[in-house]
């Protein structure tokens, strides 16, 4: 009777340090789950108080405006609304949206027919025993540093692009506008977006590949069994049932491009104005922030800094929202 009793106050014991354990496990996981969350609201609060003077300053026209420019560092700070800047302190960012936004959506417009037709060659041709290595070749590649692509860029294409394939670009192409010369010196939007875009494919491959996988293969065998081929197969059985997925992993790409910042440093001109054409040299608000920073240091009001600071707020929130955007379709796809 004993060992009964002993045995089930054992078993109570080993039930309530159980539900313990579940409680603490629990309460752990909620803990890490809001820290990434917290990481967002902290770093978007701390961006808003940094750049809280040059919101004020600056106002809604520097999102409109391309007179970027510290002022004399040498002159005396004057006063203006209010705030302390260098003599002839001006700043506007409408050329770096422009040259973000373009040199990303150039990006895109390279990536996603190569990121496509790349998942769909490693999903439906490449043979099943080969293919999940050909695959992590492929995304191996997101793994590549920044800095290389841009070393590729600067080394490669630039001077091939100067000397071979802009010119007889410009030369074609001329009578479309932004397609004429000069074709410069190879540093420039076209550049970026070709840069940018072989960052960009193995993100778009892999989630593709995912996606095509997720295919209902009894579907695939019904198109088959109908005497369809394998490319009537993927274009009127496959592609329509991944054609949202493609949508939001072109966002999701889209999302990448926008921060990168060394590579395209490395071989956009980091211009201080709109491009007149696809060659011209241009900037991205990330290449820009690198690129000024040392000079905005030496601004003793500080608002060169403070400026600095709103462009990366500009760019955090463009980059949440492309991002949230993005995941919303992919997982509406996976349901």
């Amino acid at each position: 009777m004993s060992d009964v009793i002993e045995g089930s106050l054992t078993t109570r014991r080993n039930a309530s340090w159980q539900k313990v354990q579940r409680a603490f496990f629990s309460l752990l996981l909620r803990v890490f789950a809001l820290v990434i969350p917290a990481l967002l609201i902290g770093l978007f609060v701390f961006l808003t108080w940094q750049a809280w003077p040059a919101l004020q300053f600056n106002g809604f026209g520097f999102l409109g405006s391309n007179d970027w420019d510290l002022g004399s560092q040498y002159g005396t700070p004057t006063t203006v609304d209010g705030h302390m800047v260098l003599p002839g302190a001006s700043y506007g960012i409408f050329f770096l949206i422009f040259g973000t936004l373009a040199s990303s959506g150039l990006a895109l417009l390279f990536a996603v027919p190569v990121g496509v037709l790349a998942a769909m060659f490693i999903a439906e041709i490449v043979p099943a025993g080969i293919r999940d290595l050909v695959a992590a070749v492929v995304e191996l590649l997101a793994a590549v540093p920044s800095v290389v692509f841009g070393l590729w860029g600067y080394v490669v294409v630039i001077p091939l692009a100067a000397h071979y394939i802009y010119p007889y670009m410009a030369d074609v192409l001329g009578f479309i506008p932004g397609f004429g010369g000069p074709v410069g010196a190879g540093y420039g939007l076209l550049t970026a977006g070709i840069v940018l875009a072989l960052m960009v494919v193995p993100i778009i491959t892999a989630n593709v590949r995912e996606a095509i996988s997720a295919v209902a293969q009894s579907e695939v065998e019904a198109g088959f069994a109908l005497g369809a081929t394998r490319f009537e197969v993927v274009r009127k059985v496959v592609m329509p049932q991944v054609r949202r997925a493609i949508i939001g992993v072109a966002i999701l790409g889209l999302g990448r491009a926008l921060g990168e910042t060394m590579a395209v440093l490395m071989v956009s001109g980091n211009a201080l104005a709109v491009p007149d054409n696809i060659y011209n040299p241009m900037s991205t608000m990330a290449a820009f922030i690198v690129s000024q920073l040392d000079s905005a240091l030496q601004d003793p009001t500080g608002m060169a800094v403070n400026s600095l600071t709103e462009i990366g707020l500009v760019l955090l929130i463009i980059g949440v929202i492309v991002n949230a955007v993005a995941r919303l379709l992919l997982w509406q796809v996976r349901e």
